[in-house]
């Protein structure tokens, strides 16, 4: 995967659709930012950019995406993929459902995902050195580019989505202490089952990440 540097971007979600738009890239293609100043977040919230953590987006084109795996839930994976990653750096890190980071009870970061032209794009912000009130930080001291190399090595895998989520099912339970907004409802994950397909039912409804 190719990476492009930035110093500084409003978002690098943004930044990396207009590429994909007006076609100057070919995934599988990356950027990432120093400075990240109106980073995207769930729901149109911003995700608030401190120098220092990790703003990343990414593209991979649909057809190279695992054949398994049900487009709604390509946020689950590439999020679990990212967690992997840092629990193998020493981190305790886990992810609440659909796609946020945590530690302990601390949301950290997030990942959000977007279709451009048959091309998946993946954005993720993670808290590494500082983090705004109510939330945190990661657990380990470990430098952005360590955590780029690695997350690339374990994308290039192409495991299969029945890999990733007999994992993540196991883990689902931690949350279950949770709430996760559905059609700007708040509502408790100890109410939901988890799906196969990375979706959960809720009141008779399958509900998918939608992000």
């Amino acid at each position: 995967m190719k990476i492009r540097y930035l110093e500084e971007i409003d978002s690098t979600q943004l930044y990396l659709k207009k590429l994909v738009r007006e076609k100057k890239i070919t995934p599988p293609y990356g950027v990432i930012a120093n400075i990240q100043s109106s980073g995207v977040g769930s729901r149109d919230n911003k995700w608030i950019g401190i120098e220092g953590n990790l703003f990343l987006s990414f593209a991979i084109a649909l057809d190279e995406l695992p054949k398994d795996l049900k487009l709604e839930s390509a946020s689950i994976y590439f999020a679990y993929l990212l967690k992997e990653t840092l629990c193998d750096l020493g981190s305790q890190v886990w992810l609440k459902w659909p796609n946020d980071f945590y530690v302990e009870d601390k949301k950290i970061g997030g990942m959000i995902t977007t279709i451009e032209d048959n091309i998946l794009i993946s954005g993720v912000g993670i808290n590494l050195v500082d983090h705004p009130d109510s939330f945190s930080k990661l657990d380990i001291n470990i430098s952005r580019d360590e955590i780029l190399k690695n997350y690339i090595e374990n994308i290039d895998k192409k495991l299969r989505w029945k890999q990733v989520f007999s994992k993540y099912k196991l883990e689902f339970y931690k949350s279950k202490d949770f709430s996760a907004h559905i059609k700007n409802t708040k509502i408790s994950l100890n109410n939901v089952s988890l799906q196969s397909d990375g979706s959960i039912m809720y009141k008779n409804e399958r509900i998918y990440s939608l992000r």
